[in-house]
């Protein structure tokens, strides 16, 4: 019966060393007597038992490890408190399990130096402008360095800069007075455009003016033609009519009769003004007006 145990406890711990299962997104490095010997991947595997042995487990998937937070002094002499963060993965299991005694602290380590390196190379203005540079800077230098150590180093992240409490009160007033200076400049460029605006207008209502009164002259000056016009036409057209009443039976002796009673009439308006009675010294004056009239509207008249 102790027999019996015993073959069985020694058969579970033969079962127990042969079977692995490997999960997925692992591998697991396998030695056989001390010696590297395989990489186990996902799925249910086989160890010769006190002869091989798993000697490493690594996952496979993406890792997240933290920068601790360091003083960087730059190009221009400022002290910068940095912290970040890397984004690594294991490509190679083997290297992984013998390239390095820790590979977390030797991409720690470098990371840190190398943002050293990368940010005294730069003024202070200019680390918080070339962040990407940075980052890029870091991620090439750290992924040749861990290629030896079986890692591939995907991205470094930088989380935070943080000047000394005294650069930080100074940009701020840099920044203040930028602002106000762009402020400023807005104003006299609205003041510069409405004064622009308010010369363009008064020019604009000038021209118009000029041109209504241009016109108004104009149409002024047409008017008066026209009623020139018209008059003369008027009185032509009454010339011509007087002209054709003469020529007409019995208009000589109305125009004769015509002129007779005009003549009297003005006689007569000069007795009226003068308080005296004018009259001519014969008749034969009378006749004579009224004979040289005549002439003058048969000399007028057409034909």
């Amino acid at each position: 019966m102790e027999v019996a145990l015993v073959i069985a406890v020694i058969a579970l711990i033969f079962i127990v060393r042969t079977f692995k299962i490997v999960p997925q997104q692992h591998a697991w490095v396998v030695e056989r007597l001390g010696k590297f010997d395989r990489t186990l991947t996902p799925g249910l595997k086989f160890v010769v038992p006190f002869i091989e042995r798993v000697a490493y487990k690594h996952s496979l998937k993406e890792v997240p490890l933290d920068v601790p937070s360091q003083v960087c002094i730059t190009k221009d002499n400022t002290q910068l408190q940095v912290d970040g963060i890397i984004y690594f993965q294991v490509t190679d299991p083997m290297r992984a399990s013998y390239g390095s005694s820790n590979y977390v602290v030797a991409i720690t380590q470098l990371a840190q130096t190398l943002l050293r390196s990368v940010i005294g190379k730069m003024e202070l203005d200019k680390t918080f402008e070339e962040r990407d540079a940075i980052n890029a800077a870091v991620v090439s230098a750290l992924d040749d360095a861990a290629a030896n150590w079986g890692v591939k180093v995907l991205r470094y992240e930088i989380k935070d800069l943080t000047p000394p409490a005294e650069i930080l009160r100074s940009m701020q007033a840099q920044i203040t007075a930028e602002r106000e200076k762009r402020a400023l400049i807005a104003a006299s460029e609205g003041r510069k455009q409405e004064q622009i605006n308010i010369a363009t207008g008064e020019r604009e209502a000038f021209i118009a003016r000029s041109e209504g009164e241009r016109q108004a002259e104009i149409n002024k000056a047409q008017g008066e033609a026209a009623a020139i016009t018209a008059v003369a036409e008027a009185t032509a057209e009454a010339i011509r009519k007087i002209a054709a009443a003469i020529q007409s039976p019995g208009g000589e002796q109305a125009v004769q009769l015509k002129v007779a009673e005009r003549a009297v009439e003005a006689y007569g308006q000069l007795a009226q003004k003068n308080n005296t009675m004018i009259v001519p010294g014969h008749m034969g004056e009378v006749a004579t007006l009224i004979g040289t009239a005549m002439t003058l509207m048969k000399g007028k008249s057409p034909g």
